[in-house]
């Protein structure tokens, strides 16, 4: 860097660490209303947050509890009860139905070579009561406790506990391994010696299918359940083996589990932000072992929710391959009746009417009221989160946040700068279904602001929230019509907004990587500097490299089959609408923060462009971050991602 931009290093660094101590919201829980001497009623809401500890070079989880107090239409009084605390090692946690009880699963590291153990505890309002180490019972691997798969229900009893876990997998060894001696111990239930599992030869290298991206870990789930007070655990039998469970729950008076299967045949793909994967809502028996389908086995569902009647489940439903993050509809099965409708219809046909269609993350936030009658969802909408309330009877939709056009962009302006000098634009195009929000990622413009720069945030046609209709209109036009949407709203700004022409900078990630990429290539004139995290580069190299191979046809305009591979004219296309075609026009100097573990775009990408650039004399530069995957989200990462994307712009736009 040069010395001239050395002495705002510390600047900087004062900012971030100002900006990153604010906490971010992970999980909220309402307790039962409860009634006070004096006839009133309250309720506890229970909060978990995240927060960067940049000491510690870790993000740190603490609770932080509420009491409500109300006259069943408004809220009479809320505040904190108490102050913060810590949780450490918590991996899950649930309070039970009558909020009496809360079931706890704990990692402990193990004491010199030992591997890490899971715990899954049961506290009372005084105590903890339950302790059981699940490791030392090896009935399962590893309990999930990722959104996608993971939970941790009671049944409405509150006398059993279901989770999901990696299957049990028979130990391997070499065909060459020596026996060891037979050890001394003896089962403690029955006092006869303790029999091993025989180990399978020459199967320590067989390769076994994840899930991809944040999910290499999880292969074959199952679904276990803990019987509380006989201290047993059962994985549950009855499941079809080309399905993998998950995002379970007790079926009404806990007669079996409800929950989704994904087809995981003929392979798995990657399944994180991608909700157009072939799964059905299916329920178990836990007396007989009998599996039922209770939606469609042709569709992609998610996200079911038990209304709190027990009478009817509510979720989450949309095609099958195309589009990543399409529309969903919001589908009803009546337990009772075994009836399927449609609560709201993806999207309507007009370009936004009363509603746009759903859109999620991972997972929405999504619960029923406590009438059992309206549904309450938290959709990623536009470039906000956006609030619908649905009524299950009528099918209309409140929202409680207004707006809609066919594409949008937001202009952030610094507060204060050098007098008489206009602000240097930095650009930050979506990173469409694939952009996890990360605190960070949000964190940035902000921050950007702060440090003196305008950002303006651009949400293209065929990103997020605007319609079905908007959704498919950007496969086999990218590269086309999100950079010439980008470019659109660049161009406008500069013409309407009193911002420096001559100091136009780019910074995005993902698919706001790839459109970065493209548009210093489409447009080398406009800008002076650019800064790119995990961007594809070549979908035709790509597409055998990922762990969403159909996105890369997809989004080139063609089908996706996967028992067929490209041929020639299909790969030209790929490559045609990659921002790789134009790396002979780039001239802008380009900073790369790459992510060692990254399943979803991997690193060779960012690779082929960093060499591409070298190979013609544009100033590069390569950040590349181990045990970091396609978020950048590690601490460490995250905040020298900052200070470095900050101190390249700084010094390329001469600020």
């Amino acid at each position: 860097m040069e010395p001239l931009v050395q002495p705002r290093a510390e600047e900087l660094s004062e900012l971030y660490r100002e900006l990153s101590q604010h906490p971010g919201l992970s999980t909220a829980c309402l307790g039962p209303d409860l009634t006070t001497q004096y006839g009133g009623k309250y309720c506890s809401l229970y909060t978990e947050w995240s927060q960067r500890d940049l000491a510690r070079a870790e993000n740190i989880k603490f609770c932080r509890q509420y009491l409500i107090f109300h006259d069943g239409a408004s809220i009479v009084y809320s505040g904190p009860a108490g102050t913060c605390s810590e949780i450490k090692d918590e991996l899950l946690s649930r309070e039970s139905p009558s909020g009496m009880l809360k079931a706890v699963l704990r990692k402990v590291p193990g004491k010199e070579k030992e591997k890490e153990k899971q715990f899954l505890e049961v506290w009372d309002q005084n105590r903890k009561v339950k302790s059981i180490d699940l490791t030392a019972l090896d009935k399962h691997g590893s309990v999930y406790d990722d959104d996608q798969f993971g939970c941790l229900a009671w049944s409405h009893s509150e006398t059993h506990l279901l989770y999901v876990a990696e299957k049990k997998r028979p130990k391997a060894e070499s065909f060459f391994q020596s026996k060891a001696p037979e050890l001394g111990t003896s089962d403690e239930d029955t006092g006869q010696p303790k029999k091993e599992d025989a180990p399978v030869k020459g199967e320590q290298f067989v390769y076994h299918e994840d899930w991809g991206e944040t999910l290499s870990t999880r292969s074959v789930p199952v679904l276990c359940v803990l019987d509380i007070e006989g201290n047993s655990i059962s994985v549950l039998e009855g499941i079809p083996e080309h399905l993998s469970p998950g995002q379970a729950f007790w079926s009404p008076e806990d007669t079996g589990v409800v929950f989704v299967g994904w087809w995981h045949v003929p392979f798995r793909l990657g399944l994180r932000h991608c909700t157009n994967r072939r799964s059905a809502l299916f329920y178990v028996d836990l007396t007989g072992g009998r599996c039922e389908l209770l939606s469609e086995d042709t569709r992609a569902v998610w996200s079911p929710r038990l209304s709190p009647d027990g009478c009817r489940i509510v979720y989450l439903e949309n095609n099958v391959l195309g589009p990543h993050q399409q529309c969903s509809q919001l589908r009803l099965y009546d337990w009772y009746t075994k009836h399927t409708s449609t609560v709201l219809e993806a999207v309507p046909r007009q370009a936004w009417g009363a509603f746009p269609g759903i859109y999620c993350g991972a997972l929405p936030g999504m619960c029923w009221a406590a009438d059992s009658r309206r549904i309450l969802l938290d959709t990623a909408q536009r470039s906000q989160q956006d609030v619908f309330v649905v009524d299950t009877a009528t099918g209309t939709t409140t929202s409680l946040t207004a707006g809609g056009l066919d594409f949008d962009a937001i202009l952030m302006r610094p507060s204060k700068g050098p007098a008489g000098q206009k602000p240097p634009l930095v650009v930050m195009p979506h990173g469409g279904p694939h952009s996890v929000f990360t605190a960070g990622w949000m964190l940035y413009p902000a921050a950007l602001c702060r440090a003196g720069f305008a950002v303006l945030l651009v949400n293209y046609r065929g990103s997020l929230g605007f319609g079905q209709d908007s959704v498919t209109s950007l496969p086999g036009n990218v590269g086309t019509q999100d950079v010439h949407d980008v470019q659109f709203c660049v161009e406008r700004v500069l013409q309407e907004e009193m911002l420096d022409a001559s100091r136009v900078a780019l910074v995005g990630g993902s698919h706001g990587g790839f459109l970065a990429c493209h548009l210093i290539g489409q447009f080398p004139d406009t800008y002076h500097a650019c800064v790119v995290r995990n961007p594809v580069v070549n979908i035709a190299s790509m597409v055998t490299t990922t762990d969403i191979p159909d996105w890369c046809l997809t989004e080139t305009g063609l089908p996706y089959k996967p028992d067929a591979l490209p041929d020639p004219a299909q790969w030209t296309e790929m490559l045609h609408k990659s921002p790789i075609r134009y790396v002979d026009r780039v001239r802008t100097p380009v900073l790369l923060m790459l992510g060692e573990d990254d399943r979803r775009v991997p690193p060779k990408q960012g690779l082929e462009y960093y060499r591409a650039l070298k190979a013609r004399g544009v100033p590069t530069r390569l950040l590349w971050y181990p045990g970091n995957n396609h978020a950048l989200a590690g601490v460490e990462a995250e905040a020298d991602g900052f200070m470095n994307m900050v101190l390249w712009l700084l010094k390329h736009l001469q600020c």
